[in-house]
């Protein structure tokens, strides 16, 4: 397993399956996301997102009745562990723009949008379809496994 390279500055922005993989405890990635969590708590970085995250990851555990990991998500963003950025009319016009030129999804699109006009330093996904975005410095969790079985 390869290891996250966070910038030494800027924001890192997460799309909803870090969250996810975190909260939930899925493994490999959220030992591979570790890092990133302990610089944010250490002051070192800020780890930013569109609100739209905050429908992606509790719709899982409210479809299951799962309240444990639903009041998991919910203390995370009251205490701001993820930063959410702003939802202006200018990021969804930009996403529609993303996503008529990529095909993404609208939540990907609104991402991808919302990360750009942060001008965040990096990027940090599973998704490969977010490499079809122009000018998003982008690290997907799957290339840093994928490292690690590599000999």
């Amino acid at each position: 397993m390869g290891s996250l390279d966070l910038p030494l500055t800027g924001l890192v922005y997460i799309d909803a399956n870090c969250l996810i993989y975190s909260v939930e405890r899925v493994e490999p990635h959220r030992t591979l996301l570790e890092p990133m969590w302990q610089q944010a708590q250490d002051g070192n970085l800020t780890i930013v997102s569109s609100p739209v995250l905050v429908v992606e990851a509790l719709v899982k555990p409210l479809r299951d009745g799962n309240t444990e990991i639903e009041m998991q998500y919910r203390e995370l963003f009251a205490a701001n562990a993820v930063r959410l950025l702003e939802a202006s009319y200018g990021v969804f016009e930009d996403a529609a723009r993303i996503r008529a030129d990529t095909r993404l999804k609208t939540p990907d699109a609104l991402h991808a949008a919302t990360a750009l006009r942060a001008g965040s330093a990096l990027f940090v996904t599973n998704d490969d379809d977010f490499r079809r975005v122009e000018g998003l410095p982008i690290v997907v969790l799957g290339d840093l496994l994928a490292e690690g079985s590599q000999v």
